[in-house]
């Protein structure tokens, strides 16, 4: 697979490039690393409801236990669950087995240390290094780890976000997409103990429609669904459930830029700010940054990653940030990026300011803005092509200073991702179009010369 860890975990097709054979290496050596105190402490493994869970799973507990290491598997639960289960039941890390938005055939590990946080790129590469050694402990009799199975542990979980958002939903109506996913088995349930009446979607998991033209990637579903029910306000998680997606009661997209907008100048606008800023990456929308500073706050730029986010936010002592994807953090109440969490949180919002989504979505402009995702051949260095990067600097001139545009690889998959902005789409489409015609040409170019 070449490097292991990608900007969230590892990731890859499953069998093939994620092989039981190197999940059994990675298992063994995040057991190793995570066990710091050389005890028979307990990892915990949870998982989405993708069918190559299973496989992924029994490699990584056979490594984990080869070193004398215990297991606790908990189920199919969201990844903020492995996090916040992790910490709560004592664990000495968590690693959850998931490709989040990706497709079927792909699977992953998210890796988690003992207090619930993303393992640091220090502490990653010493696993990768390790998963490779030859020699490792080879306990013997007792001394082999063992396999605890506590699905009910995911109650606390959920008792937990009752905790943190205690709500009255009572009189509004919800549509739900779970993307065959993750939060399917929790989301309609949780919903509906706090009053609401809820509307359910995609959440039927069968280990082969996970992600399947549903879920926060597909956002023209939830769109629609909340449209034909009448309801209020609609979610649409990921796969794994670590992040979300909302939609107004006009069926208009609320992304994570107006999330962001709408809890963190609620905030700011309480005193409840610390910093009075946030922290958001490159690929959020300039009208985000532009709402805070009218009103005395300010957004903090970080890496594209919710990990990275997070950095920051520790850095700069913010409580919260996240991505216009929808991976949002609260400091105050979780270590990562929380789909459920992050509805309840804005629903909060919501029944306090007692006015509509798209009442509340107006607290910020969006400027035009465009993804493009061009798959491209993976190993080549594309961003260091003298050709590619002139036609950037083009661009960039003819956008001059009031847009920007931001490429890099994606960190899970063989594509390159360009965000172009400015505030007139005329001149964003011709700068897009520069950059997009010279990396297909250059992909001819080098495929004809190979």
């Amino acid at each position: 697979m070449g490097k292991l860890f990608g900007t969230d975990g590892i990731r890859g097709i499953a069998n093939r490039e994620l092989t039981p054979e190197l999940l059994l290496k990675i298992g063994r050596a995040s057991a190793l690393v995570l066990n710091k105190n050389n005890s028979r402490d307990r990892i915990l493994i949870g998982r989405d409801p993708r069918l190559s869970g299973d496989l992924l799973e029994a490699a990584l507990i056979a490594g984990i236990t080869s070193v004398g290491v215990d297991v606790l598997k908990v189920g199919i639960v969201p990844t903020p669950a492995v996090a916040y289960l992790t910490k709560k039941l004592g664990c000495s890390g968590g690693l959850m087995i998931s490709a989040s938005h990706n497709p079927l055939r792909d699977n992953g590990i998210k890796l988690f240390d003992g207090a619930g946080f993303k393992l640091s790129d220090r502490c990653e590469d010493r696993i990768e290094k390790l998963a490779f050694k030859r020699k490792f402990p080879q306990p013997t009799a007792a001394g082999v780890g063992r396999v605890f199975s506590k699905p009910q542990a995911v109650q606390l979980y959920q008792n937990y976000l009752k905790t943190e958002v205690p709500l009255n939903l009572e009189g509004l109506r919800i549509a739900l997409d779970c993307a065959h996913g993750s939060t399917s088995p929790y989301a309609p349930g949780l919903f509906e103990e706090m009053g609401a009446q809820v509307s359910p979607f995609f959440h039927e998991p069968n280990g082969f429609n996970i992600n399947e033209e549903c879920g926060s990637t597909f956002p023209e579903k939830i769109q629609d669904l909340t449209r034909k029910v009448g309801a209020q306000v609609g979610f649409a998680f990921d796969g794994d459930g670590d992040r979300v997606i909302a939609v107004d009661e006009k069926g208009d997209l609320v992304d994570g830029d107006h999330i962001l907008a709408i809890i963190g100048l609620h905030l700011l606008h309480n005193d409840k700010l610390p910093a009075r800023k946030i922290i958001a990456t490159p690929y959020s929308n300039g009208g985000l940054r532009e709402a805070f500073l009218a009103s005395g706050g300010d957004v903090i730029l970080a890496p594209v990653g919710d990990r990275y986010v997070l950095q920051a936010m520790l850095e700069e002592g913010c409580v919260l940030g996240g991505e216009q994807s929808g991976h949002i953090v609260f400091l105050n109440n979780a270590t990562t990026g929380d789909g459920l969490l992050t509805a309840l949180k804005l629903l909060e919002v919501l029944t306090i300011k007692k006015e509509p989504l798209s009442k509340l979505a107006q607290s910020m402009a969006t400027f035009p803005q465009r993804l493009i995702n061009i798959p491209v051949r993976s190993g080549e260095d594309w961003l260091n092509n003298s050709r590619i990067q002139n036609s950037i600097a083009v661009a960039e001139k003819r956008m001059g200073s009031r847009g920007r545009l931001f490429i890099r690889p994606s960190g899970t998959e063989p594509i390159l991702r360009i965000l172009g902005e400015h505030p007139d789409g005329k001149v964003l489409e011709e700068a897009l179009g520069l950059v997009v015609e010279a990396i297909r040409l250059e992909q001819e170019r080098t495929t004809y010369a190979n």
